[in-house]
């Protein structure tokens, strides 16, 4: 029983980096995004300031520590783009 509960700390301790990773990764999809420019021209003014207000929000809660709101920034940036 202890091994298991040895394991399974373990293994969270391991994940949790893993999830951070993410948000790098998101990132990244939006900056390429973001240089390609048949999909920049498809949005309004408005619609490319707010995935650039996105992908900043994102970025700042990433430094944070806050993971989860950063993914959720990004993802949302990530849809206004079509990616």
């Amino acid at each position: 029983m202890i091994k298991k509960l040895f394991a399974a700390m373990v293994l969270m301790a391991f994940m949790a980096p893993a999830w951070a990773s993410q948000c790098p990764m998101l990132m990244s999809e939006i900056d390429d995004a973001l240089e390609d420019d048949a999909k920049v021209s498809q949005l309004s003014e408005d619609e490319l300031a707010r995935v650039k207000e996105l992908r900043e929000q994102g970025e700042q809660y990433h430094n944070d520590g806050d993971h989860a709101q950063s993914e959720e920034a990004l993802n949302e940036a990530k849809e206004i783009l079509g990616v």
